[in-house]
């Protein structure tokens, strides 16, 4: 299995390849698309893509932890976190690809 990570870069060069715009009319879609995820997520509500998967925002409770170190007892805050959820689709595919290898 390959160590390489997918970057903005290469989403905008897929762009760029499959649709046929120009380089930086494709990085600024690019661009555009995460920022519209990115001010969704940030207003509170959750962005879905079809047979893909949904983020999520999920309220934590606040709690008591401990320092493993010390076993000092320590409040942790509630917050709130994001989380994503692949679709059935995407994990049937990505099982199915580690399965061939």
């Amino acid at each position: 299995m390959s160590d390489k990570t997918l970057t903005r870069a290469d989403l905008a060069e897929a762009v760029y390849r499959e649709v046929g715009l120009s380089r930086q009319e494709s990085a600024d879609l690019v661009q555009s698309v995460l920022a519209l995820m990115s001010d969704t997520l940030a207003s509170g509500h959750s962005v879905k893509l079809s047979s893909f998967g949904s983020f999520l925002l999920r309220d934590k409770r606040g709690r008591v932890g401990r320092n493993p170190k010390t076993g000092i007892e320590v409040p942790i805050e509630a917050r709130r976190v994001l989380v994503f959820k692949p679709s059935q689709v995407l994990k049937e595919r990505v099982d199915s690809a580690l399965s061939k290898d």
